[in-house]
């Protein structure tokens, strides 16, 4: 088997991870936001070294099939709102009103267009002047993007015409506009223009890597693609992939793992809580089911496309924490990898739960990142002295008390509302963040079991290993006969091989899922897994939806937890701040150094291949014979 590269771009920290015929290999780097090639390319050539003898960036090129690439990059621009400014030109003036349909609706719409809007009124006959006049204004007032949504597509494929005949090619480019209709057809022009929006507030982020990427790739004389891995859990070559689709993509990737995970040891309900440097993903695993919406939800805004059901939180390792109006808050804003927290030593000058860690005693300065990166502990006492202890006229000692109480009660506000029953629901806890603070925010929301994987590090780009490629296609058949419906899939089977041929793949060789997707007349939409008509009658819309899906390798797991093994062996000690002025001494475990089934009880620190754990006092922990951990309250 060629290797398998797959790259989840986090806000602080990129993952890498490379599946070969004899296993996996992973590494992390620091990400480098003004340049994500940059994280990329020194991302890969380190993973080479771990697959290689010593790091060779063009051999692990060369045997490496395809590379598959998420970011959380969108995500976090949203959670920051850090992007370009949008203008909106619409023809109905309610439809801005309607835009704004709430509480999180309002507040986001301000945030990305705000006053930056133009009303089409098709007086006069004069379409033209107006709407080459309102593409003026919006620009004038800072639009760097703009967005235009007519009520019917053929409306705005004129102004499409009216806009390339008016403007040079070079001009129009430099300010991008997206005609809503074009991106998504959807009815429901609330839905559609939402989508329009987010797609191009997104669609920067993306583009900067791609094009860059792409470029030093074929410069390295790769010709295999590099895929864009999606929030629907599938791939697809550069050319094919949609801004938004990316949103939240690598938390889909550790769904995958959850998922996995969760079939591998028997597990009904999994709460997937991905901490990174910017935000804390959630998504839940139920019966082996990834939560997916056929309209999915983008910072609780609907869109047109299908989504998995990931909630972003602003609370991550890199979040700042700060006294506002005399209490502590955790986020939403972050720190990232520039400057980083104070401890990285790069200028930061913001505390965040690392600098915590660092002074509680959990994190050992000298073994960050297995010891690529040096922490130093000064730098956070006296960010923390200045911005937190001080404010609040309390002692150092009790203000990183108090500041790892917020933060745990941050995680644990960002998953309770998806705990459907404490006893039956455990939580996967991973990413840079996950298993340092997984049990304390357990014990606030009385879930008794957290579930750190091996991989907890890397594990949203281990989870891109199930992923397939894959593309969608679809037709509207509403209102038509059984005839029609047969020449719809003739139709759809003709665009499917085309857009797999793109791809590289036959459609003899993929596997294809029919369904009809039924938009009834009361707002409710009903999927059918057959490609009929039955059941259709009296539908506001229908359509006939085709995926095509070429199959790729997945990694096989095993190992299970079992009470019958060994005690955990400790190999050192750590002294732990657990009141002020009070520091217990507390057993080291490494993780790769335990038997099977080894365990023991906390309090406890496990240092794992690129992260800590902390096991509190209360909770045992078991290690399976796959080197993943199983944390249980023990309390009472």
């Amino acid at each position: 088997m060629d290797n398998l590269i797959n790259i989840d771009n986090g806000g602080t920290l990129t993952d890498i991870c490379v599946v070969t015929k004899d296993g996996i290999a992973f590494t992390k780097t620091l990400t480098t936001p003004t340049d994500l090639s940059e994280c990329f390319f020194k991302g890969i050539t380190k993973a080479s070294g771990e697959v290689f003898d010593e790091p060779d960036l063009p051999a692990l090129l060369n045997s490496t099939r395809i590379i598959r690439y998420s970011s959380t990059q969108g995500t976090n621009a949203l959670v920051e709102r850090k992007g370009p400014g949008l203008g909106l030109i619409v023809e109905d003036e309610a439809l801005i009103e309607q835009l704004s349909y709430d509480e999180q609706s309002t507040g986001l719409f301000k945030d990305l267009v705000g006053e930056r809007t133009v009303v089409l009124t098709k007086d006069s006959g004069q379409d033209e002047l107006e709407l080459l006049n309102a593409v003026n204004t919006l620009t004038t007032a800072g639009a760097e993007r703009l967005i235009i949504a007519a009520n019917d597509p053929a409306t705005e494929r004129s102004y499409m015409k009216i806009l390339l005949k008016r403007f040079p090619r070079h001009l129009l480019g430099s300010v991008p506009v997206l005609f809503s209709w074009e991106f998504a057809d959807d009815r429901n022009h609330v839905r559609r223009i939402w989508s329009a929006v987010l797609n191009s507030f997104l669609h920067p982020t993306v583009e900067r890597f791609l094009y860059s990427s792409e470029h030093r790739l074929r410069a390295h004389k790769v010709k295999n693609p590099l895929l864009i891995y999606r929030n629907d859990g599938a791939s697809s070559r550069v050319a094919k992939s949609v801004a938004l689709r990316t949103y939240s993509s690598g938390p889909r990737g550790g769904l995958e793992g959850t998922r996995a995970l969760a079939e591998q040891y028997g597990l009904q309900h999994v709460l997937m809580i991905d901490v990174g440097g910017t935000t804390t993903d959630v998504g839940s695993i139920e019966d082996l089911q990834i939560k997916t919406d056929r309209y999915g939800r983008v910072e609780g805004i609907e869109s047109s496309y299908s989504l998995s059901d990931v909630r972003s939180a602003g609370v991550g390792g890199s979040s700042i924490i700060e006294v506002k109006d005399g209490k502590i808050t955790v986020g939403p804003e972050s720190v990232g990898a520039a400057p980083g927290p104070a401890c990285f030593g790069f200028g930061g000058e913001k505390a965040t739960i690392t600098d915590v860690n660092l002074l509680l005693g959990i994190l050992d300065p000298s073994t960050y990142l297995n010891g690529e990166l040096n922490l130093d502990p000064e730098r956070s006492k006296a960010v923390i002295t200045a911005t937190v202890a001080e404010p609040l006229g309390i002692s150092l000692d009790e203000a990183l008390l108090e500041m790892e109480k917020a933060y745990a009660q941050a995680v644990a506000s960002a998953f309770t509302p998806h705990i459907k029953d404490k006893d039956s629901t455990a939580l996967a806890a991973f990413g840079g963040g996950g298993p340092m603070s997984a049990c304390l925010a357990a014990r606030i929301a009385g879930v008794k079991k957290v579930l750190i994987p091996r991989l907890a590090a890397i594990f949203s780009a281990y989870g891109i290993s199930f992923s397939d490629v894959s593309q969608t296609v679809r037709v509207d058949v509403t209102g038509q006969s059984q005839d029609s419906l047969d020449s719809a899939r003739e139709e759809l089977l003709e665009l499917a091989a085309r857009a797999m041929f793109q791809e590289g793949y036959s459609l003899a060789d993929c596997e294809l899922d029919w369904r009809t997707i039924t938009d009834n007349a009361d707002g409710t939409t009903t999927e059918n897994q057959e490609a009929g008509l039955s059941g259709t009658e009296g539908a506001s819309r229908v359509l006939l939806e085709l995926t095509a899906t070429y199959v790729l390798e997945h990694p096989v797991l095993e190992g299970d937890f079992r009470s019958d093994g060994p005690d955990a062996q400790a190999s050192s000690h750590r002294s732990i701040l657990s009141a002020p002025e009070q520091r217990d001494d507390v057993p080291v475990y490494d993780l790769d150094a335990q038997q099977a089934q080894a365990h023991a009880h906390g309090p406890a620190i496990i240092e794992g291949p690129f992260f800590t754990a902390r096991v509190p006092e209360g909770w045992t922990f078991t290690v399976s014979d796959a080197g993943d951990l199983l944390l249980e309250d023990v309390t009472t």
